[in-house]
């Protein structure tokens, strides 16, 4: 964990554990939030870094009819095709974490408070320059549940769950973890509880 002025937290868990209504939360609570997943799909638009190099690698089967990727189609190739998942995370994966790092910079050179959302951090490594990891996890009958909401059937589910690192292995490797399994307003209590220990480990740091 390193000390600074502000607080930079990278934010990670598996599928349907919370990690959006988690970005939320901070983000109304003075927090700058950066989700990766939105920015992947920015840096994926026609036009932008990561565009040609998937349609490259994809074909045009994954286009939409404005000549956009379908992420819809594209997902389901990637899904039902581990080397082809592994592939998107090579094209993909650097270029998230180049522009997620130049904001992560601007935030510091601030001193502002600021998270990102990186479902895939500890597969992609990335795992430095942050005050602290935290891992928003939920029960398997809660996230089955939430996926069902989604409109994704069991099977569905089961890939989407089984494309990520186990929750108990990102668990285990983070600095702090938070169970989802309850209400808004408990995982409100928790981050809000999260943040200030936080603040006060970095005020001991200090001292």
């Amino acid at each position: 964990m390193n000390s600074s002025q502000s607080i930079i937290l990278g934010i990670t868990g598996g599928i349907a554990c919370g990690k959006t209504e988690v970005g939320r939360i901070l983000s109304e609570n003075g927090f700058k939030v950066l989700d990766c997943d939105l920015l992947a799909h920015e840096l994926m638009n026609k036009g932008c870094s990561v565009y040609q190099d998937v349609v490259n690698r994809f074909g045009e089967k994954i286009l939409a009819a404005d000549g956009e990727i379908d992420r819809i189609k594209l997902g389901r190739r990637v899904f039902d095709n581990p080397p082809d998942r592994a592939a998107l995370n090579r094209l993909v994966h650097p270029a998230v974490i180049e522009a997620a790092q130049r904001w992560k910079a601007d935030c510091r050179a601030v001193h502002r408070n600021a998270a990102v959302l990186v479902p895939l951090l500890f597969e992609a490594g990335w795992t430095g320059d942050w005050d602290a990891i935290v891992c928003i996890t939920a029960s398997d009958e809660q996230i089955f549940h939430r996926l069902e909401r989604r409109g994704l059937s069991p099977e569905e589910a089961r890939k989407r769950i089984a494309a990520q690192m186990p929750i108990a292995e990102k668990a285990a490797k983070a600095d702090f973890v938070i169970q989802n399994n309850g209400t808004l307003k408990a995982l409100h209590e928790a981050i809000m509880n999260l943040i200030e220990k936080i603040r006060g480990e970095q005020r001991n740091s200090y001292e």
